[in-house]
């Protein structure tokens, strides 16, 4: 990821805006190759979605990649900081701080159903225009509601600020069909693979392979959730047969991609 070729963002006005009676306020852009300026933070809590692109999303304590099928919880005055490595569709929700007094207090990726994804994108079209009609006031209560429900996805992507695996990760992420081993990948990162195996260890949780499964298997989501087909995904990802992606599929998550996205509908994922 190249740094000096993003455009800088600063924070969002709109974090900043301390009214009870706007619980939730929309907030869309179309955003290529940029970052937000500086980490900060804002009285309102936020939801950080996309629904095209992917985001790395940076807190004190996590860094996550991203993808349309998933967005953060950032509660209030949580420092945090967003990349947005391509073309991305910015639909953030700021709650006030008096509607998120029931909301989570902790960071979480989770995964956003069918309703939030629809409703978000419904206050997008509306926000400005019918910010005081019954009828936003309503999408709003239904909006909280979704939101008292969320629970931490059990698919997420931690990243690494360190420089040799930061290298591997962003190269994975714009060719994830890369198969290259860790070995082949070590001359490009500047550091020996028992060096690198340790590290993706320590930093993220996961050996390697772990770790770019999980990436597959995000991009996958994302994909299949557009209407891709699974052969094409399959081949896309860098499997060799469709056989082989759909025994990663079950072996990682017990499931087929198409009753995959009957549980995440449901929330069990």
């Amino acid at each position: 990821m190249n740094m000096s070729k993003e455009t800088s963002l600063p924070p969002v006005e709109t974090g900043f805006i301390e009214d009870s009676s706007r619980p939730v306020i929309s907030y869309c852009a179309e955003v290529k190759n940029a970052v937000c300026a500086a980490s900060h933070a804002h009285p309102r809590a936020q939801v950080i979605f996309a629904n095209r692109g992917v985001m790395r999303v940076i807190t004190k304590e996590n860094t996550w990649l991203v993808p349309p099928a998933q967005a953060v919880w950032i509660p209030s005055q949580v420092q945090h900081q967003v990349y947005f490595p391509g073309a991305v569709s910015i639909r953030n929700l700021f709650i006030d701080s008096t509607a998120a007094a029931s909301l989570p207090e902790q960071c979480m990726v989770f995964n956003v159903t069918p309703l939030l994804r629809e409703l978000i994108l419904r206050v997008g079209e509306t926000e400005g225009r019918m910010e005081r009609s019954h009828l936003t006031a309503r999408l709003m209560q239904v909006i909280l509601d979704e939101l008292q429900q969320i629970k931490p996805a059990r698919l997420n992507l931690p990243m690494s600020d360190d420089v040799r695996l930061h290298k591997i990760m962003v190269n994975l992420i714009h060719s994830p069909d890369d198969n290259r081993t860790l070995d082949e990948w070590a001359q490009t990162a500047g550091a020996v693979s028992r060096t690198l195996s340790r590290l993706f260890l320590r930093e993220t949780g996961m050996t390697f392979g772990e770790w770019r499964t999980r990436l597959r298997l995000l991009e996958a989501i994302d994909r299949l959730s557009q209407g891709q087909s699974v052969t094409q995904v399959a081949f896309d990802l860098g499997y060799q047969n469709l056989s082989a992606f759909i025994a990663m599929f079950r072996k990682t998550l017990g499931t087929t991609p198409g009753r995959f996205f009957q549980t995440l509908e449901k929330g069990r994922f």
